[in-house]
């Protein structure tokens, strides 16, 4: 019995790194998929002359566009089997005490405008568009459904969806214990949106400010909590954190998304891009301390407000545990 083996990994673009992929029908069955190699003179990834890299699986997801059939998420190693330079994964740890909860905001565009944006000017004003229903206030809601039912089959925990404050953006939450675990989660969730939304031809945009003037722009707010946030707390605890991260604001700013100045500009529930501030139940602070932790003893969680929605999920993951650790 054949099965069918849809590898995915991260190219050596930069500032962000774009997602790639090919099939590979194997014979038999296997949990073990084995590695594979591609030319990564056309991922900015090697030279012509030494063009083979390594696919190295790291984890194994239920593919849902074939049936009986895997997506493997893959590590990039050089020719000599070493982490490529572009392997952001390959230097961090698991830290399976660190939990991590992405809110991944996103546009549905056809034609270079947001789905239920006129072909010529604008729709009405913000307001009625968040978490909203109907045709006049809602566009793509077709596709943000069936992604939610895909990653769920994919395995994926998504927590959550629903319409943004901009008509045709759309979130989805998605959740995982462990710092690689929940980056590999919301890097392949965002693969199949990708994959997704070339049926309908419309594209998925994560750039932070889609539609320039008085328009949200998009994010990726970062929720994660470790051991102590969650069993122990305490305000002293929740404010210390706050402060190590203010320390850290500017290495923190250098990988939270290209283009994040153009969305945190002070306006639209941001913090400007230049300051850091921190407060309880605060969407305008660059970290929320939420409701919940405070009525709960202050045990829980903190929201990272500052990541963009381009913003690669490995390197946020990996600097808010070496700022906090």
């Amino acid at each position: 019995m054949s099965t069918i083996l849809e590898y995915v990994w991260l190219d050596g673009y930069k500032p962000e790194p774009n997602l790639r992929s090919k099939i590979r029908v194997e014979d038999r069955v296997s949990n073990n998929p084995p590695w594979w190699s591609f030319d990564g003179s056309s991922t900015q990834q090697a030279l012509g002359g030494n063009s083979d890299c390594i696919l190295e699986p790291v984890r194994v997801y239920n593919n849902p566009f074939f049936e009986d059939a895997s997506i493997v998420l893959c590590e990039v190693k050089d020719s000599n089997g070493d982490p490529h330079e572009s392997n952001v994964r390959a230097t961090m740890e698991e830290h399976e005490t660190w939990w991590f909860g992405f809110e991944q905001e996103y546009v549905l565009e056809k034609n270079g405008r947001p789905l239920g944006f006129p072909k010529h000017g604008f729709p009405a004003p913000q307001g009625e568009f968040y978490c909203g229903v109907g045709p006049q206030n809602v566009q793509g809601r077709e596709i943000a459904d069936k992604h939610l039912t895909m990653c769920i089959e994919a395995g994926i925990n998504i927590s959550g969806t629903n319409a943004e404050v901009m008509v045709g953006q759309w979130e989805y939450q998605c959740f995982a214990e462990g710092a690689k675990r929940s980056a590999d989660d919301a890097w392949i969730s965002r693969y199949i949106m990708h994959r997704l939304v070339e049926k309908y031809n419309v594209v998925f945009n994560l750039h932070p400010k889609p539609i320039k003037g008085d328009w949200n722009g998009t994010g990726m707010h970062t929720n994660f909590s470790n051991t102590e946030m969650r069993d122990v707390g305490g305000k002293g605890l929740f404010v210390d954190l706050c402060k190590k991260l203010e320390m850290k604001h500017d290495e923190h700013i250098a990988v939270y998304g290209a283009d994040n100045d153009q969305r945190l500009t002070g306006l639209h529930e941001t913090q400007h891009i230049s300051k850091f501030s921190y407060g309880e139940s605060d969407r305008g602070a660059s970290v929320r301390i939420p409701l919940a932790v405070v009525e709960s003893n202050w045990q829980g969680y903190l929201e990272d407000r500052r990541p963009s929605g381009n913003a690669d999920p490995y390197q946020v993951v990996k600097r808010i545990i070496d700022t906090l650790s």
